[in-house]
C-alpha cells in the first residue's frame, strides 16, 4: 500500500552506493532534495572507504512523513537500492537486504586494482545479475555508463539512475522537482545536460521493464 505521501513504507530506507569518483554523493543529495520539497523528512547517511581510489561510498536515505530518524538503516531493512557499480550491488544486499527490496542497479563494472592487477577475478555479469535476484524481489538493470558517454559524460550515469529510480515509481520523485533540484545544483549551461540524463533513466527502465 502506498501512503498519500507516496510511500510504499514509512520509513522508506533507501541506498545508493558505488564506487568512489562515481557522484554517488551528489545522487543522494539530488534525491533527498527531492523528497525535501514534498515535505517529507529526510536523513542522510554516508560511509566511505577508500573513495578517493575506487572504494565503497555509501549513502543511507531515510525518508518519513513525520520525523527525522537515525541516518543509519539497520541490516536486512533496505526497501531500495541503487547500485552505480555492480558488485556493490551485491555488497550492499548481503547485508541491507530483504525478500522484498527492490534494486536499480548500473550493469558497468569498475575493477578494482586486485582486478587490475590479476590477483583476483571479477564476477561475470550473469553471476552478479543471478545473485541479486536472489537477494531481491525485483530489480531493473541498466547500462548507466554507456548511456552517459553516449550524453558526452561518463559522470552523468549518476543522474541517468536518479531517473531510473523515477520511473521505477518506488518513490514519488517526479520530474518537475529534479528540474527544481537540478536549477539550485547546476550551472545554466549544464542543466540541459542533466535533464536529458534524467529522461535517458527513465527510458531505460520504462522501456527495458524490470527483470
Amino acid at each position: 500500500m502506498v501512503s498519500s505521501a507516496g510511500l510504499s513504507a514509512d520509513p522508506y530506507n533507501l541506498i545508493i552506493t558505488g564506487v568512489g569518483g562515481q557522484g554517488n554523493v551528489l545522487a543522494s543529495r539530488m534525491v533527498g532534495n527531492m523528497l525535501s520539497r514534498l515535505g517529507l523528512f529526510v536523513t542522510i547517511g554516508e560511509t566511505f572507504g577508500a573513495s578517493q581510489r575506487g572504494g565503497s561510498v555509501m549513502s543511507h536515505l531515510r525518508i518519513s512523513t513525520h520525523s527525522c530518524l537515525s541516518p543509519q538503516i539497520p541490516q536486512g531493512r533496505a526497501h531500495g537500492v541503487v547500485a552505480l557499480e555492480p558488485i556493490e550491488a551485491v555488497r550492499v544486499l548481503a547485508a541491507y537486504g530483504n525478500p522484498d527490496v527492490s534494486v536499480i542497479c548500473n550493469t558497468r563494472p569498475i575493477h578494482p586494482v586486485a582486478v587490475i592487477s590479476g590477483e583476483a577475478s571479477y564476477p561475470s555479469l550473469e553471476d552478479l545479475e543471478a545473485w541479486i535476484h536472489s537477494l531481491s524481489r525485483v530489480a531493473w538493470f541498466i547500462d548507466a555508463t554507456e548511456g552517459a558517454v553516449g550524453l558526452g559524460n561518463p559522470v552523468l550515469g549518476n543522474v541517468i539512475c536518479v531517473g531510473a529510480l523515477a520511473a521505477a515509481g518506488l518513490l514519488p520523485l517526479e520530474r518537475g522537482l529534479f528540474e527544481a533540484v537540478a536549477a539550485e545544483t547546476f550551472p545554466p549551461e549544464k542543466r540541459g545536460i542533466n535533464h536529458a540524463a534524467f529522461d535517458l533513466g527513465a527510458r531505460m527502465v520504462r522501456e527495458g521493464g524490470s527483470s
